[in-house]
């Protein structure tokens, strides 16, 4: 079998595993991220070892796999952006600066004492905390609409704290990476890193504000058949590489910016069902499934077992008390304090990506990966009913409550 036709064989098994398990996940009520994480661990090392099965010979064809994947997370960082919506900052600021930024800063703090007191460097140290950062609340939000309570001050004041925790986990990435390609410089390079950042995003932002829309304008009047799309689509990767090659950062914080100008467009819908397509029917499940292949549970050694499990518990305790906590300074009670931060807890794919950053940069190791994405997985599944727990105890509380 030729290389080629190897890759087409993965792909087919990649791709009708990975919405089988979405499919299947999505029945039980959780999502279907959780599915296709799940099919990559039964697919990777840790069972079936797909890309090394004997009749598999090519050499690149797990690397292959991976880049698609990293794509995948390009595109999914793109979207991101595109969906962030200012206004539900707007409608509970106080609430969603506070909980949102907390929500960030305990973790990672808790997790970056972890990481020291389990003998890793500084360096070490503060990314795992920082993969303990990120919040995915789509899982929450889907809780919380089931329940009929996403317009409560509770769903509002989660809406908007995953914004900011969004931009804030996005933001100390970038700044980590820069400090750390420029460590080895003393103060004039450290300082040239932040000439690089200042520069790619004030060039960003002239582009997004005054370049983008008249080229998107212009693109769209002419006889092209998906010019939208594939002009939204070479944006996001001229910004992803231009995010590494000239502002020192990670490219999922160049196609992250892109997709948050793309989103301020009237041609929005030109071509967001496109890429949503382009996203969700190949790259995203590819990326997940790539995840699942790079860990191999029978490798987990009894001390990192156990070092699995404070993570996971810092993971969720760190989540209830700092979104709690800035909650609760916002003037919202205990109990819905405590409803928030539980929203909060589910790490989902931001998380992984930030992981996978770690683990491109040399800042994760596999096993502290391996642990990454289990978190993932506890955090997502523990969610829903720790949320559905909370909400029995009270009547939520409109907004203008």
């Amino acid at each position: 079998m030729s290389s080629f036709l190897q890759l087409v064989f993965v792909l087919i098994i990649v791709l009708i595993s990975a919405k089988l398990g979405g499919y299947l996940t999505t029945r039980i009520g959780q999502p279907s991220v959780l599915g296709e994480l799940l099919v990559g661990l039964l697919l990777g090392p840790s069972l079936i070892n797909l890309v090394n099965l004997p009749f598999l010979a090519d050499a690149h064809l797990e690397e292959t796999v991976k880049h698609l994947g990293e794509l995948g997370v390009l595109v999914l960082m793109f979207l991101a952006g595109l969906e962030l919506h200012i206004a539900d900052l707007r409608r509970n600021t106080r609430v969603s600066a506070l909980a949102g930024t907390l929500g960030v800063l305990v973790p990672v703090v808790l997790g970056w004492i972890i990481g020291e007191l389990n003998g890793m460097d500084f360096k070490h140290a503060a990314f795992l905390g920082l993969t303990l950062g990120a919040t995915s609340v789509s899982i929450s939000a889907q809780t919380l609409m089931e329940m009929g309570v996403l317009r409560s001050r509770v769903g509002l004041g989660l809406l908007g704290a995953a914004v900011f925790d969004d931009v804030l986990v996005i933001l100390l990435l970038s700044t980590f990476l820069a400090l750390e390609s420029g460590a080895g410089g003393g103060a004039v390079q450290v300082l040239l890193v932040f000439i690089r950042m200042f520069a790619f995003l004030l060039l960003s932002l002239a582009f997004g504000l005054w370049v983008l829309p008249r080229l998107v304008k212009g693109f769209s009047r002419l006889p092209i058949s998906q010019g939208g799309l594939t002009l939204a689509l070479v944006i996001l990767l001229t910004y992803g590489l231009a995010a590494e090659m000239l502002g020192n950062m990670a490219a999922i914080t160049g196609t992250f910016i892109a997709g948050l100008f793309f989103g301020r467009l009237d041609e929005k819908e030109d071509f967001e069902d496109g890429i949503r397509s382009v996203a969700y029917s190949f790259f995203v499940p590819i990326f997940f499934v790539s995840i699942g292949l790079s860990v191999n549970v029978r490798e987990i050694s009894p001390s990192v077992f156990w070092l699995m499990l404070l993570v996971i518990l810092i993971a969720i305790i760190g989540k209830i008390a700092g979104a709690g906590l800035g909650a609760r300074l916002a003037n919202l009670s205990w109990l819905e304090s405590a409803q928030l931060g539980a929203g909060m807890v589910s790490r989902g794919e931001v998380g992984l990506i930030v992981a996978q950053v770690g683990v491109a940069q040399g800042l994760l190791s596999a096993e502290i990966f391996s642990i990454i994405v289990g978190m993932v997985l506890i955090t997502t599944l523990i969610t829903p009913p720790l949320l559905r727990t909370l909400f029995n105890r009270s009547t939520p509380r409109p907004l203008n409550a």
